[in-house]
């Protein structure tokens, strides 16, 4: 059975692991909340230790074919956009590598005239001996358009649904592939028969009610973890940020409630990592790591070029997909997916970190490990 047929048996048909998650997401007072936190931050001790996995997001790209009404990125918002070259990226990579990052994510909007594989290919192994672990987050692909990625040295893919919503999603995504709802949906298998060593997926919180979005997030969760169980699977919280085009949210998740829901991953799926990104404000964050968060990004940026000002004089502006003509005005970096809160430098999150007892990583794997 596919997890798109699961899904639209949500929510009659849950499994009893998905009626405890559910059960967790209820309202609750605040001597339930402090039980549900400490049964989390046992949890995870016990399956992580008080280790902080460190990571940072590389840009390589802001080109996007797409229009999803809550992207800095869609086709048609008037932005800033361009793609680095290469050896621009590896002068980001040196900047990170410089400040202690091993695990590096490449992002990159969605436009195979821009961002293709032979491209990717050259960055993975361009990146390789700066970082023992490089991820991706990028536009849905075939196995066998992952599995060059893989061989060149890639081993995570990160991909978010956004929304489990069908409606909301439909709403969301006006325009190009990404509208394609159940293409998106099994992209992790498609990445897992590929090879990737690490699976990350996610729902991007804002985009429609947040307990119903969270048990189908914990539902697909549930499903790969019974059908992509060589490969390690993390999940994403992100709840929404500004960003170009002004999308208003037409839902929240408050601080208390990612909290619970935080809570309620770990309860439930003990030894799966939980990422928290630079989304969140520094105080909240410093918080949240306390009650089962395992990853942390630090000192980003969400701008190609954003770490080093590579690019700058490549940088061209688009209005609805189309290139204006050049501007030779033009000297700034192109424009971000969105704005984050926790503008700390990485090696500040370290020191937090340290003084809360966690012991920060910056390198928890080596292809060295698996080469023959």
């Amino acid at each position: 059975m596919s997890f798109a047929t699961i899904l639209d048996q949500l929510p009659p048909a849950k499994s009893p692991l998905l009626r405890r998650f559910a059960s967790l997401l209820e309202p609750n007072d605040d001597a339930s909340f402090e039980r549900m936190a400490q049964e989390a931050r046992e949890l995870t001790r016990q399956n992580f230790g008080r280790t902080m996995r460190m990571f940072a997001p590389l840009y390589l790209s802001n080109e996007c074919i797409n229009n999803c009404r809550y992207c800095g990125f869609s086709r048609d918002n008037p932005i800033l956009r361009v793609t680095l070259t290469v050896e621009q990226v590896v002068a980001e990579a040196r900047h990170l590598a410089a400040q202690g990052f091993r695990q590096v994510l490449l992002v990159a909007g969605e436009h195979p005239k821009f961002v293709n594989g032979s491209y990717l290919v050259d960055c993975i192994r361009a990146l390789r001996p700066y970082f023992s672990s490089i991820a991706l987050e990028l536009g849905p692909m075939e196995s066998a358009e992952y599995a060059p990625l893989v061989e060149a040295g890639a081993e995570g893919l990160v991909v978010y649904q956004e929304t489990y919503d069908r409606g909301s999603y439909a709403r969301m995504h006006t325009s190009g592939p990404k509208q394609d709802f159940n293409w998106r949906l099994d992209c992790p298998e498609r990445a897992y028969a590929a090879g990737f060593r690490r699976i990350g997926i996610g729902a991007l919180f804002g985009l429609s009610a947040w307990r119903p979005e969270a048990l189908a997030l914990a539902a697909h969760l549930e499903y790969l973890l019974k059908r992509c169980w060589r490969s390690d699977l993390t999940v994403s919280l992100p709840r929404l940020r500004p960003a170009a085009g002004d999308f208003v949210p037409p839902f929240s998740l408050g601080e208390r409630e990612l909290g619970q829901l935080i809570c309620a991953f770990r309860i439930c799926f003990s030894q799966v990592g939980i990422v928290l990104s630079t989304r969140e404000p520094a105080p909240l964050r410093d918080v949240l790591a306390s009650l089962g968060v395992t990853i942390m990004s630090s000192g980003s940026h969400t701008e190609p070029g954003g770490y080093t000002g590579q690019g700058r004089h490549a940088v061209h502006q688009t209005v609805r997909g189309r290139i204006l003509p050049p501007d030779a005005g033009i000297d700034a970096l192109a424009t971000g997916q969105f704005e984050i809160s926790d503008e700390r430098s990485p090696a500040e999150v370290a020191n937090v970190l340290r003084r809360r007892g966690f012991e920060p990583v910056w390198k928890d794997w080596d292809q060295a490990l698996i080469t023959r």
